[in-house]
């Protein structure tokens, strides 16, 4: 077996953090791992930016208040679509602060509003927590114009790793019990798709690369979920009817597999798909633009597939209401 291609940023990257003294994640426990995260921000991630609007929000829960946070470049706009996002981090650490940089970039290319979700993390709240509260955010913010300041006619569900799986999650959840407005796309990015099974990149991946198999099984432990449910791993549920998909892997993650995996079943299942992989590139990137700077042209790409699928469903929707 050959060595897989890494980039040159890439690999500066990954030697900059094996320089890097103290526990690797796997080591600590859950609030230090979070803090060990949020550190890294500045360092591997561009400031947030300006925006005509950063607004936190407080969306009712099923365990309380979920705290969010609304980011748009407009001060006002007509109604239109709204990006429902979800951090990635393990379903363990990550929040909206860890991932406002790349929320406020999507905000910026899309041109349009983008609310972050901070759901339950585990272990403290471990699964269905997590699912329970995307589905719960997604529901609200589809029928809450005047907390948001402007009215919404679709949902975009994104998310990166353990954001993506949720991103699919409440897709399949508001697939089948419809919001207010209908999911128009969804955009999982490098997503945790089924832990129900082995994939060959898991091994290949399992180390040296960013995310390791002992984080994973960190993670997953912290997690508790039934990996047999599609609440967990929605790979192994019905695929028909979701909504159109912007689905990105990263070559050197060690969970690429399940996401080309999902993208392969929902064009078998008749769903418009549009993949994308990066090559040479690790998990968690859109958050390291900073630290590897060839990570803003990945950004770009994914957001500008993402954008199209946004203009064709706003169009179709157009239409079928001139029909109507």
């Amino acid at each position: 077996m050959t060595d897989p291609f890494v980039r040159p940023d890439v690999r500066a990257f990954l030697a900059y953090l094996d320089s890097m003294p103290g526990p690797k994640m796997h080591e600590l426990d859950a609030p230090a791992a979070r803090q060990v995260y949020f550190a890294m921000k500045d360092v591997a991630d561009p400031p947030v930016g300006e925006l005509a609007v950063i607004r936190d929000l407080a969306i009712p829960g099923p365990a309380g208040d979920i705290p969010a946070r609304l980011f748009d470049p407009r001060e006002a706009r007509e109604p239109g679509p709204l990006v429902v996002f979800f951090h990635g981090g393990g379903f363990v650490i990550g929040n909206i602060d860890t991932h406002a940089s790349f929320c406020a970039e999507m905000a910026r290319v899309l041109d349009l509003p983008v609310v972050s979700v901070d759901y339950r993390l585990a272990p403290e709240a471990p699964w269905p927590a997590a699912p329970d509260d995307c589905e719960a955010a997604a529901r609200w913010l589809s029928c809450s114009p005047d907390a948001l300041g402007r009215a919404v006619s679709g949902i975009v569900l994104a998310g990166d790793s353990a954001g993506g799986n949720l991103a699919i999650v409440t897709a399949m959840a508001l697939r089948d019990a419809p919001a207010t407005v209908p999911v128009i796309a969804q955009c999982p990015i490098y997503p945790a798709t089924d832990a129900s099974k082995p994939y060959p990149s898991y091994d290949e991946f399992a180390e040296g690369y960013l995310l390791t198999r002992d984080s994973m099984e960190w993670f997953m432990a912290a997690y508790r979920s039934d990996a047999t449910h599609l609440r967990s791993s929605p790979l192994i549920g019905d695929l028909a009817g979701m909504p159109p998909a912007v689905v990105v892997t990263a070559s050197l993650d060690p969970i690429r597999d399940q996401g080309r995996a999902y993208a392969a079943a929902l064009a078998e299942a008749g769903v418009a798909v549009i993949f994308r992989e990066a090559k040479g590139m690790i998990h968690g990137f859109v958050n390291l633009r900073q630290a590897i700077p060839s990570a803003r042209g990945d950004v770009a790409g994914l957001l500008a597939a993402l954008k199209g699928v946004i203009t064709e469903a706003e169009g179709e929707r157009a239409m079928a209401q001139a029909a109507a």
